[in-house]
């Protein structure tokens, strides 16, 4: 039990050492991710995508234990897309994020639980709107009109309770992300190695080209 213990608990402060970031807006959804794949203090990798496309307007992000994270989320992925297959239709943002939390706790019933924690941005065609659900470890799933995972938690979602409104456009959205990131540079000890920026509307998914080689400096 102590090892358990110990292990969850190193489990948690690998969630930390990374950052994910999801705002919606008037008609789409970004999402961000950091690119250092670490371990302990540790950089293994310095441009990973801890992101998956799971259909045409749904995206799944992911933090946690490194296997866990690419194992689930594979799964996720393989599931979702033989659904859109067989049925020549995809599920919305929300009939995901429901299989999602499902899997989740019903790993969590078992004796080897996945550990990670995730962000599902989706565009629901059907509503014409942007979604964002927060997704933890422990299965439990949120609809959030902007959300966070790891440091970011700590020093964006002031930023975000102040800066973000139901009817930002694009624009204003990744003046809002540039916010968040900046703080992050300027509070963390850590290189994150900047973030992957993708986002979600009506055309799909796309990854959205974003210099963060700005240097921020303390206040």
């Amino acid at each position: 039990m102590a090892d358990t213990s110990a292990s969850r608990e190193s489990c948690l402060h690998v969630f930390e050492l990374e950052v994910l970031l999801g705002i919606t807006g008037k008609d789409f959804t970004i999402i961000a991710a950091s690119k250092a794949a670490m371990r302990g203090a540790s950089i293994l990798k310095p441009n990973d995508d801890k992101t998956r496309i799971l259909n045409k307007q749904t995206l799944m992000a992911f933090v946690g234990e490194p296997g866990d994270t690419v194992q689930f989320a594979e799964y996720i992925q393989a599931n979702i897309q033989l659904y859109s297959m067989r049925n020549a239709s995809d599920l919305s943002p929300y009939e995901v994020s429901s299989f999602v939390r499902a899997e989740l706790a019903k790993s969590l019933r078992s004796r080897s639980p996945y550990t990670v924690n995730l962000l599902l941005g989706g565009y629901d065609a059907i509503k014409q709107k942007p979604e964002l659900y927060w997704i933890d470890y422990l299965a439990s799933c949120a609809p959030l009109p902007y959300a966070a995972h790891g440091y970011a938690q700590y020093y964006c979602l002031s930023i975000l309770d102040k800066h973000h409104h139901p009817d930002i456009d694009y624009e204003q959205g990744m003046k809002l992300l540039r916010m968040c990131t900046d703080e992050l540079k300027r509070r963390l000890p850590i290189d994150f190695k900047g973030v992957m920026v993708k986002v979600i509307d009506k055309d799909g998914i796309r990854e959205e080209p974003y210099v963060d080689d700005k240097q921020v400096y303390a206040a």
